[in-house]
């Protein structure tokens, strides 16, 4: 049996029994949770966590060039006239994006490659040896773009793209041979490889996506239900970066939830950073809306959110959804929290990520969103996204 990593024992794995309800809150002590629940972690400054993460990068990538071709003549004692006998050269190795999903930015792709070149044609009819293929890996979901067009959209793990093609090898004088020149001294040499400037621009793939305006808590929410360590601080700042953690459940299913970076109005006109904001919701399958309950008329936060990403991309709003009204610990919030669903149709989870309270429901639906998403795909007959 394989070495398996022993599981995480999340409350999300708990089951509840058939008929129950789920409680509105947590029924566990507040200060009990957050001992349990929430860890120290190492705090990373925004500026710092910048040098990770790279989501756009400019590319310039040559082929090799193809070798060659051989000029030479066979000749051994008692065969003098023994004819050409120059081989091929061999043909550039190409340069290939692949996706690998080990990869989470475009830090580690450098601004040019260059395919091997390949080897001149020898004598005795040799053919030259061809150029190795140069493989630059990427992260998964990262679009190709060349003068403003896309060429390649890499969405699964191992899928590749050639970037830039190797140059053919030269024909030897072997190749010219014929019954009317029966010693051609003509030989081609090899043809250069294709040189492309490529765009390469990451859209970070996961399963849910923790879209909210500055300030509402999505960073905090992200390092209470996973290991990631987005910059927190308890003055207001936004995150300047996704960040993409992982929840482990019991039956070792893994589901990937991005921090997307605080939007504001008219993030769709570019306003801000909006636009390199926005592409990276376009990847998540469902979305957690996080609203601040401490602020007055919480639900104009959530209009204001769904109208930003409906102008973005139309349908983008109407993806599987739930609405996350953060801060509950706050005297206010609890004030704001029956208003908000009177004022809306979406299901409302009330918890507090700085104490952990009520994080039990929102990890089980979770889970039941994450479960929807795999039975559609595999209706479909597509395989789901798996992490």
């Amino acid at each position: 049996t394989p070495w398996r990593p022993a599981p995480l024992l999340l409350l999300s794995s708990v089951p509840l029994p058939a008929g129950s309800r789920q409680p509105t809150f947590s029924t566990t002590c507040a200060r009990c949770s957050k001992n349990r629940r929430l860890r120290q972690k190492r705090v990373i400054s925004e500026r710092k966590l910048t040098r990770y993460f790279v989501d756009h990068r400019k590319v310039r990538v040559v082929g090799g060039q193809g070798g060659g071709g051989g000029h030479s003549f066979y000749s051994e004692p008692r065969k003098i006239f023994g004819g050409p006998d120059g081989g091929n050269g061999g043909d550039g190795g190409h340069v290939i994006l692949k996706a690998d999903q080990q990869m989470k930015s475009l830090s580690s792709v450098l601004p040019f490659y260059q395919g091997f070149h390949g080897e001149k044609g020898g004598s005795k009819n040799c053919y030259g040896a061809n150029g190795a293929y140069v493989y630059v890996k990427v992260p998964v979901g990262t679009l190709v773009k060349e003068d403003g067009k896309v060429v390649a959209d890499l969405t699964q793990h191992g899928e590749e793209y050639v970037a830039a093609y190797g140059g053919a090898g030269g024909k030897g004088n072997r190749f010219f041979l014929s019954n009317e020149n029966r010693a051609p001294t003509l030989f081609t040499p090899g043809e250069p490889g294709q040189e492309r400037v490529l765009h390469l621009e990451l859209k970070t793939t996961a399963h849910a996506g923790l879209v909210g305006f500055p300030n509402a808590g999505k960073s905090s929410l992200l390092r209470a239900i996973s290991r990631a360590k987005p910059a927190v601080a308890a003055y207001p700042f936004t995150t300047l970066n996704p960040h993409v953690g992982i929840v482990h459940y019991q039956d070792y299913e893994q589901v990937a939830v991005a921090d997307i970076p605080g939007l504001i109005k008219g993030a769709h006109q570019n306003k801000g950073l909006g636009m390199a904001f926005l592409r990276h919701i376009e990847r998540c399958r469902f979305l957690l809306y996080v609203v601040d309950l401490s602020v007055s008329q919480p639900w104009v936060q959530l209009q204001d959110l769904k109208y930003e990403l409906e102008q973005y991309k139309k349908g983008l709003s109407e993806r599987p959804c739930v609405v996350i009204g953060n801060k509950i610990d706050l005297a206010q919030s609890r004030i704001n929290l029956p208003l908000l669903k009177e004022q809306i149709n979406d299901r409302v989870i009330a918890m507090s990520a700085l104490t952990g309270d009520n994080l039990e429901e929102l990890l089980l639906h979770l889970r039941e969103l994450y479960n929807t998403y795999v039975k559609t795909e595999q209706s479909r007959g597509q395989s789901p996204v798996k992490w």
